[in-house]
Parts: structure tokens; sequence; C-alpha cells
């Protein structure tokens, strides 16, 4: 299967199963480059590859449309508000492992979210 043709099935498929794809192809090129890299840099690439749910993802977006539409139950944002947290924990140890690369690499943060082709994201 050529370059294109797997960018064109990658097209068709919707956004869970393209973020799954993409963490697979992430997995791959980790492992491919794992003979060169040192165990503590493949475990943070692991991490910083990592993504939420994305049952927990939707969830979080129902939630959030309910509360700015003002239907939210007491018990649905208390539920939202943990979701909350857990998406926060999330992008804190993501940025806590992103950190620990750069200065393992001895490059400013920026740089290293350029080299990889990180750019920032919105989780959810």
């Amino acid at each position: 299967m050529s370059l294109d043709e797997l960018i064109q099935a990658a097209n068709q498929l919707d956004e869970a199963d393209l973020e799954r794809l993409f963490q697979q192809v992430v997995i791959l090129r980790a492992h491919r480059k794992a003979n060169v890299l040192p165990l503590e840099e493949a475990q943070l690439l692991h991490k910083i590859n990592q993504c939420i749910d994305p049952e927990l993802r939707a969830q979080y977006q129902t939630l959030r449309a309910k509360k700015e539409a003002e239907t939210l139950t007491d018990a649905e944002y208390n539920t939202l508000i943990q979701l909350s947290n857990q998406i926060e924990q999330f992008g804190a140890q993501r940025l806590e492992a992103l950190a620990n690369l750069a200065q393992l690499r001895q490059v400013s943060l920026s740089e290293l979210m350029e080299t990889l082709g990180i750019q920032p994201v919105t989780y959810v």
C-alpha cells in the first residue's frame, strides 16, 4: 500500500479511530527508534504520545454542552469537575514528560516540541 493510499484510508476514519491510528504509528516509530533511544527517552516519548480516552473526552464534551445550556444536574456537575481534574492532570503529566525530555536532550521545550512535530493541543 502506498503512502497516498494510507493517507486516503486514514481520512475515512472517525476521530476516535484516527486518534488510535496516530498512537499506534507513534508507538511503531518509537519501537523502530528504540534501538537508538535510551530507555528513559523512550519511556518519556511513550508518555508524551498517550491520548485521553475518547469516551472520557466525549463525556466531558457532553457535560460541558449541558453546562453551557444550563441543564446540568448537581450530580453531572460533580462528574464534570472530576473529569476536568482528570484531563488537567493528564495534561500536566504530559507537560512534565515533555519538560523532562527537553532537559535530557538539553533543548528548550518549544524546540523539542517543534522537533517532535508536536503542536500545542486542546485535549477536549
